[in-house]
């Protein structure tokens, strides 16, 4: 068994952006002759992911920084296999569990027993095993007085609870969380960090998008700066929290936003 559970190397994601033109009158058409334009010249491809590698060692947990935009979200379904690489390779090793957006897979006129279900079976559960499982993924994620409510009802708090109970009951060898744990309350966090830790010790591997850098500090074991769809910066977690800490604030000065804030406040 190889001591990594992910591997990626130079890993390249590609999209098409095609920019619409302009709207322009009949005189302005017949003067620029621009009636048989060809539409594909205002194509522009951008790489959201450009010849990213890292790998994440066996019964770890990796944390993902980076600001907005940055590729971070493009990266972790690049993982999830949502993507595929446009060149590169991408190798994970292992059953897979995404929790990459809330709501995503969930049906918001289905109830939290329908929804768990489903995605117990997108995850590959059988209806069985979704069965012995329904009353332990309901108990964790505290919501046994709303299973049967339309998730349409629920708070961005509780989809994040029923999403994470299902991800984490299939018992995956990769868990993937995208921004997931910014929306729990404290005890539950906790109570998911709980788990985590069990993962870990049983030699699965997390990957964890945050922008809380000190959670990534916290909780990881190995940290990965991403800026503009590239690695900035790989090593351990509080040294690119650290000197990512630092580039949003350098950022900032730049841009003026700590200098507007000084003079309001003189």
């Amino acid at each position: 068994m190889s001591r990594e559970s992910i591997v990626v190397h130079s890993a390249t994601k590609r999209f098409r952006l095609v920019r619409i033109p302009k709207r322009t009158t009949l005189k302005e058409a017949i003067v620029k002759r621009s009636f048989f334009t060809n539409a594909r010249r205002n194509e522009v491809f951008v790489d959201a992911v450009h010849e990213v590698s890292f790998d994440v060692a066996r019964g770890s947990m990796l944390g993902i920084l980076g600001r907005n935009g940055s590729g971070k979200s493009t990266l972790m379904r690049l993982l999830a296999g949502i993507y595929k690489p446009d060149s590169g390779s991408i190798k994970v090793d292992g059953d897979v569990a995404p929790l990459l957006s809330l709501g995503l897979g969930f049906h918001p006129d289905m109830s939290g027993r329908e929804n768990v279900r489903m995605n117990g079976l997108i995850l590959g559960l059988s209806p069985r095993q979704i069965d012995r499982r329904l009353d332990d993924i309901v108990d964790f994620a505290e919501l046994r007085d709303y299973v049967d409510v339309p998730v349409r009802m629920y708070s961005s708090g509780m989809y994040m609870r029923l999403a994470f109970a299902v991800a984490v009951s299939v018992n995956p060898d990769v868990l993937l969380l995208d921004e997931v744990m910014a929306v729990g309350d404290a005890a539950f966090v906790a109570k998911c960090l709980d788990r985590m830790r069990l993962f870990k010790r049983q030699g699965k591997t997390i990957v964890l998008v945050s922008h809380d850098t000190g959670a990534i500090a916290e909780w990881c074991d190995s940290a990965l700066w991403i800026d503009e769809g590239r690695v900035r910066m790989t090593g351990t977690p509080d040294r690119v929290a650290d000197a990512y800490t630092v580039a949003l604030a350098e950022n900032d000065y730049r841009s003026g936003s700590i200098g507007a804030g000084l003079l309001e406040h003189t």
